[in-house]
């Protein structure tokens, strides 16, 4: 059977594979509400160390009962297994790709590249809203978030503002719902939550957990997260919704990448420490301790994520700040 053979309001709970063609199974588990409603999708794994968002799906599967939702839930825990298993840090080993950089995707492309075209054409015409977790890999060092697309084509961003209901007014009133404490305009468009708001489907991508760990407080709390976007929608009562935590939007956001290969010397403290204009964030030196880069801050703000690893390639992330 197909996803789409699956209706909201047929009270039906079933785990389905992915079409893809490999050694490794990406399933989907679809629970169909006992009444009609949206559809929601939430992906997690495309990043196969992330494990905070992995381990919180893994659980909602077997936890979410049609009896209890209004429309469908599709959960996917985990995009890329083959990295996971591997143990492989933002990419896909069959090619050494970053799915999350790899859409729209091309069915003569590399596997990433006809993974993120098979994950389009399922998933995109089935979504009303699309959620994607994430978290600080093994090397990162990150404090919660929302992504939210900045733009989306004018077309669509019309047809958003002209409706009247939670879902088309867009990505940002669902990621205020959520209790982190910073909502980041994001101007992505080629990963797997970004291509969608550019295929008009409202998404979020949500950022727990860091160095490649996690944690029994981390699943609760981004299990929470999901809940909350659930009951937004109105797939879940919204009778239960608790106060949501104060959360500081950013507009602006500057992310460093490494210039050359070198070693990279952090000089802040923690993810969401506060800065000030003129803060030294960190310096990137050669193997003779010559400085390549140094980098301050250029206003106040906060920290989103920073490089832990000491050797850095070329086009490497190094530190992601925003400003309040």
């Amino acid at each position: 059977m197909r996803l789409s053979d699956f209706k909201a309001g047929s009270g039906v709970k079933q785990t389905l594979p992915l079409p893809v063609t490999s050694p490794y199974s990406v399933e989907m588990t679809v629970i169909c509400g006992s009444r009609p409603g949206k559809n929601l999708v939430v992906t997690a794994g495309v990043h196969s160390c992330e494990y905070v968002g992995i381990e919180t799906l893994n659980r909602l599967k077997r936890e979410l009962e049609p009896a209890a939702l209004s429309g469908r839930v599709i959960l996917l825990p985990l995009v890329n297994p083959e990295g996971f298993y591997q143990g492989s840090k933002q990419t896909i080993p069959a090619d050494g790709k970053n799915l999350n950089r790899m859409f729209p995707g091309k069915p003569d492309g590399t596997f990433s590249s006809q993974l993120a075209r098979v994950l389009e054409e399922t998933l995109y015409p089935e979504a009303d809203f699309l959620m994607d977790l994430h978290g600080g890999d093994v090397n990162e060092a990150l404090t919660p978030l929302v992504f939210f697309p900045a733009s989306v084509p004018e077309s669509l961003s019309a047809a958003a503002s002209a409706a009247g209901d939670p879902l088309s007014a867009g990505a940002r009133p669902a990621a205020e719902s959520l209790s982190v404490p910073y909502r980041v305009a994001s101007t992505s468009q080629n990963g797997l939550y970004s291509w969608a708001a550019q295929c008009g489907i409202p998404a979020l991508l949500v950022e727990r957990g860091d160095r490649g760990l996690w944690s029994e407080k981390e699943v609760a709390a981004c299990r929470e997260n999901v809940y909350e976007l659930m009951r937004h929608l109105g797939i879940l009562n919204a009778a239960s919704v608790s106060p949501c935590l104060q959360q500081a939007e950013i507009r602006r956001a500057v992310y460093e990448e490494a210039p050359a290969d070198g070693f990279w010397y952090p000089a802040v403290s923690a993810a969401g420490q506060k800065l000030k204009q003129g803060t030294l964030l960190g310096t990137l030196k050669d193997s003779y301790g010559n400085e390549i880069a140094r980098y301050t801050a250029p206003f106040d703000g906060v920290v989103l994520y920073y490089t832990l690893s000491l050797g850095v390639k070329s086009g490497d992330p190094l530190i992601a700040y925003g400003k309040l």
